[in-house]
């Protein structure tokens, strides 16, 4: 096959610190080609994923991240990129929309974030004519009138991370610098935990900048260290030394990448059963999932977890070869003019919320 592959224009493809988008495009576009595809790049010009890429790009600019105009600008450059190729995997929200779409040629999209009412209306006029991948089981039931082709989970390469001995005698938290993540919720745990917490988030843009200098700077004491945003060799160790990996998230996040490079350097999760939680972390075998107020009680019980069982979990369930394979799988079948076998919302799913 010959498959256009196309990213935002906000982050370089692989990501240099922050950008699980980015990170999952990068995996996707290297697998597959080493499937033996050819793979046409979209992405900024300053990106580094070792395949071709669209030239004529713009650098990456994060000071623009979600605006419209920097967004359609880059789609538009974007879909007249990949003309002739077969079929095109747009990883954009206004890229099935692009008037410059090859005619004939199908196109599939990821959701990457919540289904809100609002993302949910934009989502169901893009079915007309383009197959929907959704990340987790838990994103469709926000929306389960949404004709999804296929559910792929994220998945990663082992071979880049290191297996941690999880000595370091500290926990940790990695994710973005506001109030959905759970980083007052970690302070908070760890100090119920007696246990230090070591603090890695990205924070560039004005509400992280405003709540970490209103609400969490001011918590933070002698139990906590705040090491900032760090690239992925500091993160893997970071995690890879940290007793457990602490993922008290408050909101229905559709995938939590973080959780699966925890897993994958062997240190188990602890934090809460909502979004697609429960979807990744198999309770009692690669961590613990529980309302907040009961997760300290978890800590010590996690502690004892079998560190190589983590890290065969993401082997099994969230390797980038089997996320790779799901997507070549969709792929074929569109190519084909099978039409996806489509996914039915299971039963249960809002019990975490």
């Amino acid at each position: 096959m010959r498959i256009g592959l196309i990213a935002g224009p906000w982050i370089p493809v692989p990501p240099v610190t922050y950008g699980g988008i980015e990170r999952v495009v990068d995996h996707l576009a290297r697998g597959f080609a080493d499937a033996g595809h050819e793979v046409l790049l979209a992405v900024s010009s300053d990106s580094e994923c070792p395949v071709p890429r669209v030239p004529g790009m713009a650098p990456s600019d994060p000071e623009e991240v979600g605006t419209t105009v920097s967004e359609l600008s880059h789609v538009i450059k974007a879909y007249k990129g990949v003309q002739g190729v077969d079929i095109i995997h747009d990883h954009t929200l206004a890229g099935p929309f692009c008037p410059f779409r090859p005619p004939g040629t199908p196109v599939v999209t990821t959701i990457h974030g919540l289904l809100t009412p609002a993302v949910a209306e934009i989502y169901r006029a893009a079915s007309a004519n383009t197959s929907i991948i959704a990340i987790s089981h838990d994103q469709t039931s926000h929306a389960p009138d949404i004709p999804v082709a296929k559910v792929i989970h994220h998945g990663m390469d082992l071979s880049s991370v290191p297996a941690g001995s999880g000595s370091g005698g500290y926990l940790c938290f990695v994710g973005r610098m506001c109030p959905d993540k759970g980083v007052m919720e970690a302070i908070d745990l760890a100090r119920k935990a007696r246990m230090p917490l070591k603090i890695a988030a990205k924070m560039r843009e004005a509400e992280e900048l405003r709540y970490f200098r209103d609400v969490i700077k001011p918590l933070l004491g002698t139990n906590e260290e705040f090491v900032g945003e760090i690239g992925d060799a500091e993160k893997y160790h970071l995690m890879g030394e940290a007793v457990a990996f602490l993922n008290p998230i408050q909101w229905s996040e559709p995938f939590g990448l973080v959780m699966i490079e925890s897993l994958a350097t062997g240190t188990p999760v602890v934090g809460t059963p909502i979004g697609s939680a429960p979807e990744i972390v198999e309770h009692g075998r690669t961590g613990y999932l529980a309302a907040t107020d009961k997760l300290a009680d978890l800590v010590p019980a996690a502690a004892s977890l079998d560190r190589a069982a983590c890290r065969a979990s993401v082997q099994e369930r969230f390797s980038a070869e089997r996320m790779v394979a799901d997507h070549l799988d969709l792929f074929e079948q569109l190519l084909e003019g099978k039409p996806a076998a489509g996914v039915p919302n299971p039963v249960g799913l809002h019990q975490n919320r």
